[in-house]
């Protein structure tokens, strides 16, 4: 499916994953193999990459440029000013990738799109993408938060290093991500060797275009939860009164923001005949119109990724907004 023709923004994607999860490797495909797709990566730091030297054009510049038609940047500075330099050259990429350290919460990136309005208008989201080793990630997801966070965010689970572990090792783990965020889409590799289309253009923040996509997207979630991280979906066959909803979604985000990583829906809304479509990230969240409902029945999805999620306790609140 391709984005909306009237749509003119750089679709941003943001790729994150574990130290040691293969990220360089598939970051290394990116900016080398002739894949056909203008790309400009944003790298923390462009030494980690190992190129060869003979890709840049000219290494002297903040922006490098590759010989398969991508470009690749250092973040030695601010990221809205990268981006800002980026954007001079816009006639020269079709998509942004930004890469974040291992230890990084995506989050702090995510939000830049929120909050800086010339961003918002220049660049629009697509997808989070986080890579896993699948031999030593289990460890990982025990004790480090960040970790968790990274496929708590992500749009696509890329399930790498399959080939150091058994069948059945792959699926429990497949198993446990999908436990983690039942709504990002999940592809196993070996050596990062996952199609560029498949992490392109997928449309993850764009929830619209998503659920045009995959009509079970918000309902596929009967999975079970990480021990403190998890996914809780909440469906009401019922019309929303607008100000009680925007009231108690503003206090929750409030209270509990940062503890909600992420949080998606499609609301009917009374007296508005199209969609609403809902984005949350932590605190941050955004409300657009969406399809139209037509015939269709007007019912009202959400689901929550993040920490500690009570189902019950969201599913009154969203119940409490009833018109």
């Amino acid at each position: 499916m391709t984005a909306d023709p009237s749509d003119s923004r750089v679709p941003v994607t943001v790729l994150t994953g574990y130290l040691g999860s293969g990220k360089t490797t598939l970051l290394n495909r990116i900016l080398t193999e002739r894949h056909g797709h203008r790309i400009a990566v944003i790298e923390n730091e462009f030494g980690e990459i190992g190129i060869d030297n003979e890709l840049v054009v000219n290494a002297n510049e903040e922006v490098f440029e590759m010989n398969n038609g991508c470009i690749c940047c250092t973040v030695r500075g601010d990221l809205i000013r990268i981006l800002g330099n980026l954007m001079k050259r816009r006639d020269r990429f079709d998509h942004i990738l930004i890469e974040t350290t291992g230890l990084a919460d995506p989050a702090p990136v995510i939000q830049t799109n929120y909050v800086h309005d010339e961003d918002r208008e220049l660049t629009r989201l697509d997808a989070v993408i986080a890579v896993v080793d699948s031999r030593h990630v289990a460890a990982h997801l025990d004790d480090s938060h960040e970790c968790l966070e990274q496929i708590a965010f992500a749009d696509v689970v890329v399930l790498n290093k399959t080939d150091l572990v058994d069948e059945a090792a792959a699926d429990a783990l497949e198993a446990r991500v999908r436990g983690i965020n039942t709504l990002a889409r999940v592809h196993r590799a070996v050596r990062a060797d996952v199609s560029i289309d498949a992490l392109l253009s997928v449309g993850g923040f764009d929830l619209a275009r998503a659920v045009e996509l995959e009509p079970t997207f918000l309902t596929e979630s009967d999975h079970e939860h990480d021990a403190t991280v998890g996914s809780a979906s909440v469906e009401l066959h019922a019309e929303l009164d607008e100000d009680l909803l925007t009231a108690w979604i503003g206090t929750l985000l409030r209270e509990r923001g940062t503890d909600i990583f992420r949080s998606k829906g499609i609301l009917a809304v009374r007296g508005r005949a199209e969609r609403v479509v809902f984005q949350g990230v932590h605190m941050l969240f955004d409300m657009v119109p969406g399809a139209p409902w037509g015939d269709a029945p007007r019912t009202s999805r959400m689901v929550f990724i993040g920490r500690n999620l009570d189902r019950g306790v969201l599913e009154a609140g969203l119940r409490a907004c009833c018109a």
